[in-house]
């Protein structure tokens, strides 16, 4: 279900003075959701982005979809079958090959599961299933259930960008912990996921 970004904003900013000058100053939520990508896709993507600037990634991914000119993100059948060195041009780690073939794999193999049952299965269910995989963590998934499935009430508590921009917004002096961020989120709830669009917009002070 689409998130209704106007309502969720308006939850939000009547929470407290903080949201609310927040809010105000960064205006209506603008979150865009790659509708209906594939499971296997985002993942594939999102392994690309780990721990890199969104420049670097873009550029993984260019070079990976320029070695399958022919169809528009390459099958899982195509990774598994491609060799390391190929993939290793693309800008991947070690790490990251061996992460996004095991992604294909799994895909073949049914565990990644396809558009359709990914949407009808409920959060924790997917990130259970999928934080089996190697390389694959909560966030990854989270991301997947943020920009692929728009779930509406997804908090990366491990996020740093949301625990550093909670921390931006109360002025407080260091980052809340994983467990305290999930406990303080539970707040924002059942808008959690247009709340960390706009914690990764507070500016630093």
């Amino acid at each position: 279900m689409p998130v209704p970004y106007p309502l969720a904003t308006q939850w939000l900013a009547n929470l407290d003075d903080d949201w609310r000058r927040h809010i105000d100053a960064i205006g209506p939520c603008l979150h865009q959701p790659h509708t209906a990508r594939d499971p296997y896709e985002s993942l594939v993507r999102a392994i690309a982005y780990q721990q890199l600037h969104a420049k670097a990634g873009d550029a993984i991914i260019g070079r990976l979809l320029a070695l399958y000119p022919s169809v528009a993100f390459p099958q899982p059948g195509q990774i598994v079958a491609t060799d390391f060195e190929r993939l290793r041009s693309c800008g991947f780690s070690a790490s990251k090959i061996a992460t996004i073939q095991g992604i294909a794999q799994a895909a073949l193999d049914g565990v990644v599961p396809d558009y359709a049952t990914a949407l009808a299965m409920d959060d924790e269910a997917l990130i259970e299933r999928l934080v089996t995989l190697r390389g694959v963590g909560r966030w990854t998934v989270e991301m997947l259930l943020i920009y692929s499935l728009e779930r509406p009430d997804i908090l990366p508590a491990d996020d740093f960008g949301v625990r550093e921009g909670y921390r931006r917004l109360k002025g407080l002096q260091v980052q809340p912990t994983r467990k305290q961020m999930i406990e303080i989120g539970l707040a924002w709830s059942p808008y959690r996921t247009v709340a960390a669009w706009y914690l990764w917009r507070v500016p630093s002070r």
